[in-house]
């Protein structure tokens, strides 16, 4: 017969292997995603739902498309990456940088003219009133939805008389921040990044004057063998995800193409 401290060293230790075979939290792991900053409120739902149904970690990096793209050029340890563009994300793949095969698209967004003054913004034809000194854009170069509004501003034929009075965000974010400051009386930001109220004054875009905004996800190499990346894209892809797209004004996409063990 074992003595008491003996049997309560063996339960002890019984309980301890059974915990470490049950599924959740004791085997979550962690997944770095390198995320446009456009898609900032709405990833940030999407991570608590994930993390709430998985156990699994998100974190988020957020910034313009191109500036991510060159921190993953250069190394920096995201394992997933989402884009406010197509472009980026194919060259991951192409330049080794990601799996390839995994690249789909998780959203489509849309540009809205934007003022915090209720009386501003009254359609297009706000943009040829001298009603304002400061438009904000974000950066055509690095951020999609700057290209975006930089071919609006094209096709509405006022891009050469308002060139002066353009300022230009690093990124979505700071573009919003610029409006919202009152550092510029109006600017093109993300339909998502005011979705969420109805103050101020705005202009839905036609989606016919600018290219469309077609989000694409990837899987980086560096996550390539962690499960927890690759369940994070195919709940990026699934319902409960499309549902956050939506209330944020993003169409929702295309299901990921990724399997979990491969």
């Amino acid at each position: 017969m074992p003595t008491s401290f003996a049997l309560k060293r063996r339960l002890l230790l019984l309980a301890a292997v059974a915990a470490l075979m049950l599924p959740g939290p004791a085997r979550a792991g962690e997944v770095k995603v390198a995320a446009a900053a456009n898609f900032t409120q709405a990833a940030q739902d999407i991570g608590a739902l994930f993390e709430n149904k998985t156990g699994h970690k998100v974190v988020f990096s957020f910034g313009s498309t191109g500036q991510l793209y060159t921190q993953i050029a250069k190394g920096a340890p995201f394992e997933v990456f989402l884009a406010a563009d197509q472009t980026r994300p194919q060259m991951a793949g192409t330049n080794g940088l990601a799996v390839a095969q995994t690249r789909f698209t998780y959203a489509t967004g849309k540009i809205v003219l934007y003022s915090r003054d209720a009386a501003l913004v009254q359609g297009p034809s706000t943009l040829k009133r001298e009603t304002f000194s400061r438009i904000a854009i974000a950066n055509p170069v690095t951020a999609p939805y700057g290209a975006a509004a930089v071919a609006v501003l094209k096709a509405l034929g006022v891009y050469d008389a308002l060139k002066s009075k353009i300022v230009q965000g690093n990124s979505i974010a700071q573009t919003h921040q610029f409006v919202e400051s009152g550092n510029a009386e109006l600017g093109f930001i993300a339909l998502s990044q005011i979705a969420g109220h109805d103050q101020g004054s705005r202009w839905p875009v036609p989606e016919n004057l600018y290219p469309a905004i077609a989000q694409d996800a990837v899987l980086l190499t560096t996550g390539k063998d962690n499960p927890a990346a690759r369940a994070f894209l195919l709940f990026l892809g699934g319902a409960e995800a499309n549902r956050v797209k939506a209330k944020f004004g993003y169409g929702t996409g295309e299901p990921a193409k990724i399997r979990p063990d491969a």
